[in-house]
């Protein structure tokens, strides 16, 4: 039963909709069908299981590997970088982590994020009237349009990449984001080369301004973790360029899918888009919710065991692949009082939808200003937006889900 219930979940036939499935997991806490992975289903077994240091992300400790269905691309994967801290387990992943927080949060850079409230805002205003120009702004993809190109603009002015250089890095990011995604009708070698050949572009260039900066630092993110001495010493090259690989495809696939499906899910209850556009100050709560709702990240697949442990009565022995399906905890009745409903005034929102413990988003208070203002400024400036296809498009993949177009109708664009 596990084995055909992930199956389907993993089917793209399910994308749109994958709650009902998460729903019929749920009525057992881990599932497990002879050689599959574990299946971790109800919010408060992955919450626990999110902070036990009897839990890798390290790929090295997975000896289980025979019938796990899920077999994609790993995020931003290679075999030239070494594994960013995402992928790695204590200590090397709280050194590495340290040393990429000193220059983006607290203590050491407690107003990095806010600081670039002003030009984040000038690059959605921007995006807009873009939009606007168009001339005739009928219909709308917000995806490619603004959901998308927003993120990946985001992180070039985060590391420091020169304006000029931008349009390159959109499209190294736009090469490596569709690897992500399975596509059964591409030729699978014509696709891995055009994949590494994304990589090693994008490498090439971000060694060259690692040492660039390292010569001539300018105060970006960038400067910071090739320059950067501290109590964990400084960075290698490798290391900041795995580091720099992993902001650029964990920061903007994430925030792409928690705008879109945020407003998706705002189109569908247009009495909150409203309130939203009277009440800007809405968008923080709201957005907590929408993580919770509707989360960029569905599930983590790729944990495992380091010893034999017990979760809702049921013994993992070690080495077994776990799957922690973050967005059917997020719908857990047991932790959530009426689920399946969109509430932007629910109290008490400590979802998953940002992860949890030691490996919780890394740019997780980047994501969110995003998204706040992302989505009150669309709400404040299109005018009668509504959707013109109702499920959507999605995109192939069912771990970072959300639509790849969302065709959008207005009757206007107010000014900014």
């Amino acid at each position: 039963m596990t084995q055909g219930i992930l199956r389907q979940i993993l089917d793209y036939s399910s994308r749109a909709n994958p709650y009902p499935l998460y729903q019929e997991l749920r009525a057992t806490p881990v599932f497990h069908d002879g050689d599959g992975p574990y299946v971790i289903s109800t919010y408060h077994e992955i919450k626990g299981l999110l902070h036990d240091p009897r839990i890798s992300s390290d790929s090295r400790n997975l000896t289980a590997t025979a019938g796990d269905p899920l077999n994609q691309a790993e995020e931003g994967g290679s075999d030239v970088l070494p594994p960013s801290f995402l992928k790695l387990d204590p200590p090397d992943h709280d050194r590495l982590r340290r040393m990429t927080n000193r220059p983006f949060g607290p203590p050491h850079s407690p107003r990095r994020v806010e600081q670039m409230r002003g030009e984040l805002g000038g690059i959605v205003t921007g995006l807009i009237d873009t939009i606007a120009a168009k001339g005739d702004p009928a219909r709308i993809d917000l995806v490619e349009e603004f959901s998308y190109p927003f993120p990946v603009t985001v992180i070039c002015r985060l590391l420091g990449v020169p304006p000029e250089d931008e349009a390159r890095f959109h499209v190294w990011a736009d090469t490596l984001a569709a690897s992500l995604d399975p596509d059964p009708d591409a030729d699978p070698a014509e696709r891995a080369k055009k994949t590494e050949g994304a990589r090693m572009e994008l490498g090439m260039y971000l060694a060259g301004l690692i040492e660039e900066r390292r010569k001539n630092p300018t105060g970006d993110m960038l400067s910071e973790l090739a320059t950067g001495q501290g109590p964990d010493g400084t960075m290698s090259t490798m290391e900041v360029l795995s580091t720099a690989a992993l902001l650029l495809i964990a920061g903007h696939e994430t925030t792409v899918n928690l705008i879109t499906n945020g407003m998706l899910t705002l189109l569908r209850n247009p009495e909150h888009l409203e309130r939203l556009r009277s009440e800007p100050n809405l968008a923080v709560p709201m957005v907590e919710e929408l993580l919770r709702f509707e989360p960029p990240v569905q599930l983590l697949p790729q944990r495992s065991t380091l010893t034999d442990i017990e979760v809702a009565g049921v013994t993992i022995p070690k080495g077994s692949s776990l799957w922690l399906i973050l967005a059917s905890g997020n719908r857990d009745p047991k932790r959530f009082e009426d689920p399946d409903r969109f509430d932007p005034d629910r109290p008490d929102v400590q979802h998953l939808g940002l992860g949890s413990g030691i490996h919780s988003c890394f740019g997780a208070p980047l994501a969110r200003l995003e998204a706040a203002l992302a989505l009150s400024e669309l709400a404040r400036r299109l005018e009668n937006p509504r959707l013109l296809e109702d499920p959507p498009p999605y995109r192939q993949n069912a771990v970072l889900r959300g639509p790849r177009h969302l065709p959008v109708a207005v009757d206007g664009i107010r000014a900014a």
